[in-house]
């Protein structure tokens, strides 16, 4: 997990830094978007760090329903094992 929260911290940062660049680029050429740049920088600072957390909690969940689903199997598999170690048994 640490390594997916890191990953994703990079690249949200890498993000970040692009879009800043590209803005402050567009303003020092004079670019005639700048405006709608500045605005779309200023909505991505709010919604990438929104939206790596929320894949972040959506990964935790998904992988928390595998590991529940994991030592469901298990437990059963263990439960019938026992099962036919007991028949055994009484066939003897």
């Amino acid at each position: 997990m640490k390594r997916i929260k890191r990953l994703l911290a990079v690249i949200g940062i890498v993000l970040l830094a692009l879009m800043y660049l590209i803005t402050l680029l567009c303003a020092i050429f004079d670019v005639s978007s700048g405006m709608f740049l500045f605005r779309a920088c200023v909505t991505c600072t709010i919604l990438v760090p929104i939206l790596l957390w929320g894949y972040t909690v959506i990964y935790r969940l998904a992988k928390g329903k595998h590991e529940q689903e994991l030592e469901e199997t298990l437990r059963q598999l263990d439960k019938e094992t026992n099962a036919n170690k007991k028949d055994e048994k009484k066939m003897k």
